[in-house]
């Protein structure tokens, strides 16, 4: 899906709801909520998300924590085929931890550094966030295929739901 010359995708291989397991979800700042709340209405304006094997979408998307495990569970819009993929967060979690820390910076720096500072942190918290994209593209390649920008909300949204406060 991250080819430029392909052809435009279906209007089936897409989101048209997302949600969050309440049960998942620690509360926690702000900031985090925000990031969350806008992760979810930038993936729902635009995405790219197909189940390989399937063509049956548009996707209704439910997001949990489940032992350790990202629970991501799947369903046509018309709530037929309902399936769920479990992702281990083990590879992801030294880049959800290190995202997290630099978030915190960035939010401090906002305060009170100057705007080079603040620059210098948002790349380094883009970088990280570019790295958990990608490898959440590959860890899911064999079941769901998504686009760059897809895989950069939703790894927005794990680490939301990831984040224990």
């Amino acid at each position: 899906m991250d080819d430029p010359t392909a052809p435009p995708p279906s209007p089936r291989n897409r989101l048209r709801a997302v949600t969050l397991d309440e049960g998942s979800i620690a509360r926690g700042s702000a900031n985090i909520d925000h990031e969350r709340e806008v992760a979810i209405r930038d993936l729902l304006e635009a995405n790219a998300f197909a189940i390989v094997g399937r063509d049956d979408g548009p996707y209704v998307l439910q997001l949990a924590i489940v032992d350790d495990r990202l629970a991501m569970r799947i369903g046509a819009e018309q709530g037929e085929g309902q399936i769920t993929h479990m992702l281990s967060l083990t590879s992801l979690r030294r880049i959800i931890k290190d995202y997290f820390i630099v978030c915190d910076s960035y939010y401090d720096a906002i305060r009170t550094a100057p705007p080079s500072r603040i620059q210098a942190i948002d790349m380094g918290r883009r970088a990280l966030h570019d790295e958990g994209s990608r490898l959440l593209i590959e860890r899911l390649k064999d079941k769901i295929e998504i686009d760059h920008d897809t895989a950069r909300r939703l790894f927005t949204l794990i680490c939301a739901l990831h984040w224990k406060g």
